[in-house]
C-alpha cells in the first residue's frame, strides 16, 4: 500500500498548493519539464503550470481518486478567473490525469469529465482509491 499512498499523497499535496496558490510548495511538487495538458493544447514546464495558476485563480476541489502505477486521475469540481470579466466563473466538474514519478507531477492533463481522463488512463472503477488509502 506504501505505494498508493506516495502517488496519491503528491497529487493531494499539488491540489493543496494550487488552491492555496503557494507557488513555492508548487514547484517543489513539479518536474522541471512537466508536460501540462487541456483543451487549450500541451505545454511544458513548471514556470507555465505556475504562470496558469497565478493567472487563472484556480480551484480544484479533488472528488473520487483513482490509481494504478504512476497514474491517478481525479474527478475535481474546478473554478477559475474568467480572463474577460476577471471574476469567478461557474463550478465546473472535470478531472484530471496525473502521472507521478519519483516524488513529483511529471505530467496533468485535465478532461471534460471523469470517464474521460479514466479512458484516456486506461483506469475503471476497480482502481478506485477508498478515503481510507488517501
Amino acid at each position: 500500500m506504501a505505494a498508493v499512498g506516495s502517488a496519491v499523497d503528491v497529487v493531494a499535496a499539488w491540489h493543496a498548493a494550487v488552491n492555496a496558490a503557494d507557488a513555492e510548495r508548487l514547484a517543489a511538487l513539479l518536474d522541471p519539464a512537466v508536460e501540462v495538458g487541456g483543451p487549450r493544447g500541451t505545454g511544458h514546464g513548471a514556470a507555465l503550470v505556475l504562470a496558469w495558476v497565478g493567472r487563472a485563480g484556480i480551484r480544484l476541489e479533488p472528488g473520487r481518486v483513482f490509481h494504478r502505477g504512476d497514474t491517478v486521475v481525479v474527478e475535481q469540481r474546478a473554478t477559475w478567473r474568467s480572463p474577460d470579466s476577471g471574476e469567478d466563473g461557474p463550478p465546473q466538474e472535470v478531472a484530471s490525469v496525473f502521472a507521478v514519478g519519483g516524488g513529483v507531477v511529471r505530467r496533468v492533463v485535465r478532461h471534460a469529465d471523469l470517464g474521460e481522463a479514466l479512458a484516456a488512463a486506461g483506469l475503471d472503477e476497480a482502481d478506485a482509491v477508498r478515503p481510507s488509502e488517501r
